[in-house]
């Protein structure tokens, strides 16, 4: 495990940033941006897959269900991401005031002048006096976000033993279900671009069972070219977890341009199809059976905190972070509003993944145009999840090897080769290529990594985090110095709140997932 590997952002050490802290700062002020371009970051990281499976499980669950959802998880995933953004402050005070200790007795060590024995690392720094003027300035900047520090790593600090075990367990379930909506998602946008036998009893807007041929010659079914193309696609990026790959700039650029462009054009395509059509979607106003999709689905695309430390950190101006933040999410929530009405409305049928709903069907007699530019933008539609989630798949990958090994090795202890470089990155791989194997489902998928693991990324782990980052900095640091980063929420009630909602939701989605999937129905 490095210190400075992007792919390995979930699983940094203290050891790591202690050792560089001085020069962290200095990187990070010339990669710092503007808070816009932060804000722009986090959107694009948030509105992702999860968006896709949005408009199928808001139309089962219904229209005014659906965007009675969607803004209350908006709110409490913006409410919980507030915590991250004071465990990262507190962090941060704890790391600087470690290094102050440090150094002082180091100082002490070499015969200068240092603190008095009275002045140690369990000393509480008090609020200062007006007549020390450097003091004050150093006291209050000890809440600040100059590092990234990811929140393994304040799980590291603010956590015990088994509280960081259960982290980066729950971390590695929430990745595995990644991986396995990753794979799902690309072989079923293959399978159904390239499966061109259509049924005659069928019409295109029908959904053609996977039993039904893929192609009028070979005796191949439809699961049978998911299963083919799952393979092809493991086989070729699954390699790639045996070694670190980072991501570029113009890589993330070009994916980012990709998803704002299909983005835009399901958008527009559907309401155009609504001037056109009228509504052809007939979605109810609430249906609860479908509160276990939409639930997980919802959670999963607000999904942000895992990765918010390394968007955060190098905003320049992070005065106003939380009211930027509140903007963000507003806009989040609007856009996916605006995509799941759009949708629900105008399909008569919706796919798991929204992007099958424009591309050309069968041998191309469902296409809605002959215009060349009309087919490339259907073509471009089908096969959008190909090109922008085959670029993150081998760092996911990458990220959840290191996250098995900082979950079953000590640091601290030599292993041997073969397991370190063979067995964590085929475990990082092979599951969620046996789960996508078992099924094409994205909404089983999503709803059960959203509701369970993302659940306790989103909503349980920032919440204890902030409880024992204050109880932390309270007896290091003193409780006469503000974090300008603290949540607006800081009362208890909203710690308790969330975990209550946490816990209740889970227990909702599990009774509903049962009676829906394991209980076979009396009729």
């Amino acid at each position: 495990m490095t210190c400075d590997g992007e792919v390995e952002r979930f699983s940094i050490h203290s050891s790591c940033l202690m050792l560089a802290w001085p020069e962290m700062n200095e990187q990070n002020l010339s990669d710092q941006y503007s808070t816009w371009v932060g804000l722009v970051y986090i959107f694009n990281l948030i509105v992702g897959t999860g968006a896709l499976t949005l408009p199928a499980v808001f139309s089962r669950a219904g229209w005014g269900l659906g965007l009675s959802v969607i803004l209350v998880l908006a709110f409490i995933s913006f409410v919980t991401v507030t915590f991250v953004i004071e465990a990262m402050a507190s962090a941060n005070a704890i790391i600087t005031w470690r290094h102050i200790q440090h150094r002082k007795r180091a100082l002490q060590t070499l015969g200068e002048s240092g603190p008095s024995n009275s002045d140690s690392e369990d000393t509480p720094l008090v609020a200062p006096t007006s007549s020390s003027p450097e003091r004050l300035d150093n006291t209050y900047r000890y809440y600040v976000i100059h590092d990234r520090i990811e929140m393994g790593q304040m799980a590291s600090i603010f956590f015990n033993k088994f509280g960081t075990t259960l982290f980066y367990l729950c971390l590695a379930v929430y990745l595995y279900g990644d991986l396995s909506i990753y794979g799902a998602a690309v072989a079923k946008s293959l399978a159904d671009v390239a499966c061109t036998y259509q049924p005659s009893n069928l019409t295109c807007n029908d959904t053609i069972p996977d039993a039904e041929l893929c192609w009028e010659g070979p005796m191949l079914n439809r699961m049978d070219a998911y299963r083919i193309f799952l393979t092809v696609f493991v086989l070729s990026l699954g390699p790639f977890v045996f070694f670190n790959v980072q991501k570029t700039k113009y890589l993330q650029l070009l994916t980012s341009v990709m998803r704002w462009l299909a983005f835009t054009i399901m958008i527009v395509y559907a309401v155009n199809k609504l001037i056109q059509h009228g509504i052809r979607g007939d979605p109810p106003v609430a249906n609860i059976t479908g509160i276990p999709s939409l639930f997980g689905a919802c959670v999963y695309s607000f999904m942000c905190h895992h990765s918010l430390p390394a968007l955060v950190a190098p905003i320049a101006n992070k005065s106003m972070l939380n009211r930027f933040l509140a903007l963000d999410y507003i806009l989040i929530a609007s856009f996916y509003l605006l995509l799941a009405l759009t949708g629900a409305f105008a399909f008569e049928h919706l796919d798991d993944l929204y992007t099958l709903d424009f591309g050309p069907r069968g041998s191309g007699d469902c296409s809605k145009s002959n215009n060349i530019v009309m087919l490339l933008i259907e073509y471009f539609l089908a096969l959008f999840p190909v090109f922008t989630l085959s670029t993150s798949f081998p760092i996911i990958a990458i990220t959840l090897r290191n996250n098995l090994q900082s979950l079953f090795l000590n640091e601290d202890t030599s292993y041997n080769l073969c397991l370190r470089k063979l067995v964590f990155p085929i475990l990082a791989v092979i599951p969620p290529y046996l789960i996508a194997m078992s099924t094409k489902d994205l909404s089983i998928l999503v709803g059960i990594t959203g509701s369970y693991a993302g659940a306790g990324i989103q909503y349980l782990i920032p919440t204890f985090l902030v409880y024992y980052a204050r109880q932390e900095t309270n007896k290091v640091i003193g409780l006469g110095v503000v974090n300008k980063f603290a949540s607006p929420f800081s009362g208890r009630c909203w710690l308790f709140f969330v975990v209550i909602w946490a816990i209740a939701c889970m227990i909702l989605v599990s009774v509903n997932f049962i009676q829906i999937h394991l209980v076979p129905s009396s009729g």
